[in-house]
């Protein structure tokens, strides 16, 4: 008898022990909450007019228009996939109607560049078809280093006259994947520039007031300026021998048609730097 109940207990230990699941510590960690957004996608939502991911596709996806490549590929990326840039390479898009009708805007994008040699480095354009710089330019001035990178941000508003909003003294920008993101609220006339989710300069252009009004507008730029292409993108002006092309990475390109908070800004970032 002793040995009948014997093999019944061993049995039944033999068939829980076969039933039970392996522990696993991972799916006990409590999910990614940062200011209570799970997921980068989640932040201004209603507001994103734009995004490229680059996960081995130039469409933007809120829109769902391709892009047309000139000798980029992809690398690995911040998030997934990213945009290989190149010496006389860029991709141009066409614009949706909500990009050339921006009145503010927020463009976030992450970056991964070596220093100009040998000319600016173009990295983003909202070109315009008639004047020297593009609607919205954003490039790496020349003379940056390490220690001390120079941005750019040109506006052609009305078709007329570009003003540049200029930040120096960024340190640690080159070599590595850093966010850059950008924004005009109309509200307030401010431009602010954000890099890795915290700002680093805020003020106003004279002539840029209220809501902006960008006209005459052509294809958007990812990789050089405007008239760095072949054909250029503007009547006025073909290639200059200071002006020169990304030979890094872009990745996670965003337009959304507000100003972003502070906040918004940093949340976005720390859940894209975490690939959400």
């Amino acid at each position: 008898m002793k040995t009948k109940y014997l093999l019944l207990v061993v049995a039944i230990t033999l068939v829980l022990s076969s039933c039970q699941k392996e522990f696993d510590p991972s799916s006990y960690a409590p999910e990614l909450n940062i200011g209570g957004f799970t997921n980068s996608k989640q932040i201004a939502a209603s507001n994103l007019v734009a995004h490229w991911a680059f996960d081995g596709s130039l469409i933007d996806s809120i829109s769902n228009t391709a892009g047309i490549n000139t000798g980029t590929s992809f690398a690995t990326g911040i998030k997934g996939k990213s945009l290989q840039g190149g010496l006389d390479s860029y991709f141009l898009s066409a614009p949706s109607a909500r990009i050339t009708s921006l009145k503010s805007f927020t463009l976030t994008e992450w970056v991964n560049s070596g220093p100009p040699t040998t000319g600016i480095i173009g990295l983003f354009s909202l070109s315009n078809k008639s004047e020297f710089w593009g609607n919205l330019e954003v490039f790496v001035e020349n003379g940056s280093t390490n220690d001390n990178a120079t941005l750019k941000i040109v506006f052609t508003n009305n078709g007329k006259g570009d003003k540049t909003y200029t930040v120096g003294n960024v340190v640690n920008f080159f070599g590595k994947w850093n966010a850059f993101s950008v924004s005009y609220d109309e509200t307030t006339s401010m431009v602010k520039v954000y890099v890795n989710g915290s700002r680093v300069s805020a003020g106003k252009l004279d002539g840029i007031t209220g809501p902006l009004n960008f006209v005459n507008s052509g294809n958007l730029v990812f990789g050089t300026t405007q008239f760095m292409t072949t054909p250029s993108q503007t009547t006025s002006h073909s290639k200059e021998p200071w002006a020169n092309f990304l030979t890094g990475q872009l990745d996670e390109v965003k337009i959304f048609n507000k100003a972003l908070s502070d906040d918004e800004i940093g949340y976005l970032v720390k859940l894209e730097g975490r690939g959400k």
